[in-house]
């Protein structure tokens, strides 16, 4: 017998999976600050008056001298399945909640300047399945952490308008585990030309492995904002976020073997006695040809720009909309290169094709004050898919998708505010596949193994407090 192509390849299938745990920032991780997310996000023209507007934009002063603390954080709950095609059977999805932390701090003085703080997750989510799943072939689980760190100074152009920005230091650490199939390597040999597993009889998405791969890396970047009043009653606001391109040089990969149950039969093809455990000869192969690998690729979080209006005409309102423009084209493909022990134990390097797309959203939100202190909040949000119909995965099936939002502000002891706000993300479903692409397919190609239909949403509930002191 021999695992020639498992050992060459199997960490190959594990990498496909990167793309799309990067693709999961394409579902976005908007959840920064309570007021910001009740608003719909609709912050960049009239951010809310804490700390939060140094990532929602970095050129407003705040409004009061002074220290002002902002920190919370956002539980997100997903709920997803698949239903095939030709069974109509549905498998749900496993993902665990996530809890998405930010803090801010920013301070003005009496003079033009203001400095700050800002520590939030900007990209980055889980996506997992049960074990019945067959799509566990291309990803049982997919987690990408990302958290930004961004200094930022605000200035004071003229009375009516300010800038700022600052550098960003990013840290993101990555986690995939996959199912690898036996019954598409090669078992063994005969005149030359070889023999897989599966035509040998074992059926398709049979586990006998499972691989994971854990990596970390950092980058560096920068933010820039532009606020301004053009009337006593309108005001705009501009932001960029620069692209971070993470280097994962370091990742570590191994395998674990998963039981097969298959007992082999007399005569069979591996010369291996009746009643011998496939399980037994394949156990050698993760102390060999399976030991663990080293593995380098490249992630870029993409660029953002969002641009709004607000109108505050009416008496204690505010009323904003925004538009806001992603560029996930740069992720259009993923170099991997593999190192191993030896090279026969090295898997090859190749591109992985993913060919992403820019998105686009719109987002509305409208703010109530009340005479006693609270706020009333709302919003309305909907944003374009990043992945193209080929790249639906159970990594991340991205879709379309809208959001509702609620929230208040509640005035505590004078100095303090609790912000409380829930979301509800919205989506149609999208068709996609459960089995990999190769890497030599055209789109056409990749688009014809959908074989089943996605369903996905979320609830998104979050506090923060504000301090001001």
């Amino acid at each position: 017998m021999t695992l020639t192509r498992a050992s060459r390849c199997i960490l190959a299938l594990a990498l496909i999976g990167l793309p799309a745990a990067a693709g999961a920032q394409a579902f976005g991780l908007n959840e920064i600050g309570s007021c910001a997310l009740s608003r719909a996000f609709a912050t960049t023209s009239a951010p809310c008056d804490d700390a939060s507007s140094i990532y929602w934009n970095p050129g407003v002063l705040p409004k009061t001298p002074g220290f002002s603390l902002y920190g919370g954080v956002a539980l997100v709950k997903i709920d997803g399945d698949f239903t095939r095609d030709t069974s109509f059977t549905r498998y749900e999805a496993d993902v665990p909640n996530a809890y998405v932390p930010h803090v801010f701090i920013d301070y003005r003085g009496a003079g033009k300047l203001a400095y700050g703080l800002g520590v939030y997750v900007p990209y980055g989510l889980t996506s997992q399945w049960q074990d019945d799943f067959p799509g566990r072939f291309v990803a049982k689980k997919a987690s990408l952490q990302t958290i930004y760190v961004q200094p930022n100074i605000a200035y004071q152009l003229t009375d009516n308008w300010s800038i700022g920005g600052g550098p960003i230091y990013g840290h993101s650490s990555v986690e995939l585990v996959q199912a690898v199939d036996i019954s598409d390597k090669t078992a063994t040999v005969v005149a030359g030309n070889a023999i897989t597993f599966g035509q040998l009889g074992i059926p398709k998405y049979t586990e006998f492995a499972r691989a994971k791969l854990e990596g970390s890396a950092s980058a560096w970047g920068f933010t820039l904002g532009l606020h301004g009043k053009l009337s006593p009653t309108w005001e705009m606001g501009l932001r960029f976020l620069s692209q971070l391109s993470f280097h994962y040089d370091d990742a570590d990969a191994t395998f674990e073997p998963r039981p097969t149950g298959i007992i082999l039969a007399a005569n069979n093809p591996l010369g291996a006695p009746a009643n011998t455990p496939l399980d037994a000869l394949l156990l050698p192969q993760f102390s060999g040809a399976l030991g663990p690998q080293k593995v380098s690729t490249v992630i870029r979080h993409p660029a953002q720009i969002q641009a709004g209006f607000a109108y505050t005409g009416w008496e204690a309102t505010t009323v904003s909309l925004d538009y806001a423009y992603v560029g996930w084209k740069s992720f259009n493909q993923l170099p991997v290169t593999f190192s191993g022990a030896t090279p026969a134990t090295t898997a090859p390097s190749k591109v992985l094709i993913e060919d992403y797309n820019n998105t686009s959203s719109i987002r509305f939100g409208i703010e109530r004050r009340m005479t006693n202190g609270f706020a009333l909040r709302g919003g309305l949000a909907a944003a374009a898919s990043a992945a193209p119909d080929e790249t639906v995965t159970p990594l991340l099936p991205e879709m379309d998708r809208g959001y509702g939002t609620l929230g208040v502000g509640i005035p505590v002891m004078g100095s303090f505010r609790l912000d409380a706000a829930y979301a509800h993300i919205f989506t149609s479903g999208r068709r996609g596949r459960i089995d990999e692409r190769s890497s030599t397919s055209t789109s056409a190609q990749a688009l014809a193994l959908n074989s089943g239909f996605f369903t996905l949403n979320a609830n998104i509930l979050s506090l923060s407090l504000k301090a001001a002191f």
